[in-house]
Formats: C-alpha cells, sequence, structure tokens
C-alpha cells in the first residue's frame, strides 16, 4: 500500500530538483552543473494485466542539450526480496524506452533497510549471475542530519528531505526546531509548500505532532519576545523532553529485557553444569575440586552438553574434559 509518507520521500525530487546536486555530491556521482531536469512517466507497463510502475522517473540533461541520463526513484519502507528483480525490469525498460543510461535511487528511512537496498543483487542462476543490480541508497546512515538554522536556509530542499529521513532520530525535536526557524526566514509560499510537506511526509510518527504544534506557534517576528515565540519555544521545551523521557523509558525496556535474556541463559547454563555433576555424583565417581570448579564455570552451553554426555561413560572425572576419540 503506497502511503503518503511513502509518496513524500520521491515526490520532492519532481517538485524540488535542486535537492539533486547536493544529494549526488553525498552519494559521490557528478552531475551536470546547470543540468534541465524533465519529469516523465513512472508507467513501465508494456502488456496488461501485469502493470509495474516506477514511484518517479527524472530525465537529467546536461547543459549542452546531450542525452544525459534516468534517474528513476524508489522510496523503499522494508526489505522485500521480490523488488530486485522488479528493480532490474524498470531499468532495462527505461533504457531501452529512451536509449540511454539509467540509474536507480532507493531512499530509506531506516538503516536496515537502506543496507539491504544497497546491494548489489546479482540476478540469474545460483552458479552464474547474469545480471547485477545495485542501486544508489539514501538514508540515515548517509544523509546528514541538519542542525545549524543558517545552513538549513541555505539549502531548504536538502533540510527538509534530512528531517523526512531523520523521523525517527533521537533528536528529531531539534531537527525539526531546526528547519522550522529556516522557513521563518523565506517567502510564506515556500514555507506553506515545506510545512505541509513534512506534515505528510513524517507519517504517523510522533515528529509528526511535534512538527503539527510547531506549525501552529510559529511566528513571523523571531527574536522579538512575543507570546506566540514563547509558546513556541514551550512548546519545543516541551517536544524535546518527552523525547528524553521516551529515550529513556526506551533504554529502560532494552536494558530490563537484556538482563531478561541473560538471566535466562545464565540459569541455562546453570542446570547443564549441575547435571553433569549430578551424573557423576549418581554414578559414585569422586569429583576433585579442580573439575567442579571447571564445570560450574564453563559459559558454553553446547560443550557442557558434550561433558554430559561423557558424564555417563567415563571413569574418571577428569575424561568429560577428555578430546580424544
Amino acid at each position: 500500500m503506497v502511503t503518503s509518507q511513502h509518496e513524500t520521500s520521491h515526490r520532492i525530487f519532481q517538485e524540488r530538483p535542486g535537492l539533486l546536486s547536493p544529494v549526488f555530491r553525498i552519494l559521490g556521482v557528478s552531475l551536470p552543473e546547470e543540468a534541465a531536469v524533465e519529469v516523465l512517466t513512472g508507467d513501465v507497463t508494456e502488456i496488461r494485466p501485469l502493470e509495474r510502475r516506477v514511484d518517479s522517473v527524472l530525465r537529467i540533461r546536461p547543459p549542452d542539450g546531450g542525452d544525459g541520463f534516468l534517474l528513476a526513484i524508489e522510496a523503499q519502507g522494508r526489505r522485500a526480496e521480490d523488488k530486485p528483480v522488479s528493480w532490474a525490469y524498470y531499468l532495462s525498460f527505461l533504457m531501452a524506452k529512451y536509449s540511454c543510461p539509467a540509474l536507480l535511487l532507493v531512499v530509506c528511512q531506516d538503516k536496515a533497510t537502506a543496507g539491504w537496498a544497497a546491494g548489489p543483487f546479482p540476478l540469474g542462476h545460483a552458479e552464474w549471475a547474469a545480471l547485477s543490480v545495485q542501486p544508489l541508497v539514501l538514508g540515515p546512515g548517509n544523509l546528514p542530519v541538519i542542525l545549524d538554522v543558517e545552513e538549513a536556509a541555505q539549502d531548504l530542499p536538502l533540510a527538509a528531505f534530512s528531517a523526512l529521513t531523520h523521523g525517527r532520530h533521537p533528536d528529531v525535536t531539534a531537527i525539526l526546531e531546526t528547519l522550522a526557524r529556516a522557513l521563518d526566514t523565506v517567502d510564506r509560499e515556500t514555507s506553506k509548500y515545506y510545512w505541509e510537506m513534512l506534515e505528510i511526509g513524517l507519517g504517523d510518527t510522533r515528529a509528526r505532532e511535534t512538527w503539527r504544534k510547531l506549525m501552529n506557534v510559529r511566528t513571523y517576528f523571531p527574536g522579538r519576545g512575543t507570546l506566540i515565540e514563547e509558546t513556541y519555544d514551550k512548546a519545543l521545551a516541551e517536544g524535546r523532553e518527552r523525547g528524553l523521557a521516551e529515550g529513556r523509558e526506551r533504554g529502560l525496556a532494552e536494558g530490563r529485557e537484556k538482563g531478561r535474556a541473560e538471566g535466562c541463559a545464565e540459569g541455562r547454563l546453570r542446570e547443564r553444569a549441575q547435571q553433569v555433576l549430578r551424573i557423576l555424583a549418581h554414578r559414585e565417581i569422586d569429583v576433585p575440586d579442580a573439575v567442579r570448579e571447571r564445570v560450574s564455570g564453563c559459559a558454553d552451553l553446547d560443550t557442557l552438553g558434550l561433558w554430559l554426555d561423557r558424564a555417563f561413560t567415563v571413569t574418571r572425572a577428569e575424561d568429560i574434559f577428555d578430546e580424544r576419540p
């Protein structure tokens, strides 16, 4: 299901193509200066009823009017094993249709999905890769966090896209605050576009609620100490405090879960060690202190299992450690 959050992640490239320049710098791919950007149809269907559609397709031409290249943009919210095949189809179709090179840019909002999407994805027989797909990937791992108001104001498309991508970042309140203050420096029409785009693009997250509060209390006279600005600052402080509290709670929950897991593992080790010693005692085999300490101190469940098996057959306690056949 395509969500508004999914759509915003790629549509911003259609409506603000200036974003391509800093993005290509981040990805380490050259982009012609003053390139012309044309939005193409994302329909790559050849035969019905199998319908295929790329999220966004842009044609990027150099200023001299050359062929340039195509950029297919996909927003990917999770790992999908069937996606590389579709991506290979998209690229092949576009290159055949427009007779020019094509690149694939995958936009992700979490590091795990971004790591997977980077590929490469070999396609073909298990013993022979007939084709390989290697997308360009944008995600939290390579997109900078922008916390400087002046920097955000100088490149609003990148700042807004960064805020969308880092919607689950621990410092998301500070990220959104920076963008909000940067939007107070531009004309109202531009500001309105980004306010609404972020509200849609942040989807069903707590960051969206923080952004909506910032929308309600934004001021056009920053630094003047007005009531609106005081309300604005109070909302930000509350958002930061709530974010810290949620972070602490997550940390405590993770700590409790880790503690329970470690406790269960230690319990299994103690039980297995006691079983080894009980078997030896039941067979009336003398157990020296050194053997008892080594068994009780073992931290590997598989090793204890091996010693438990040997405890049924050995004639001396020390023989459970014997690695000879």
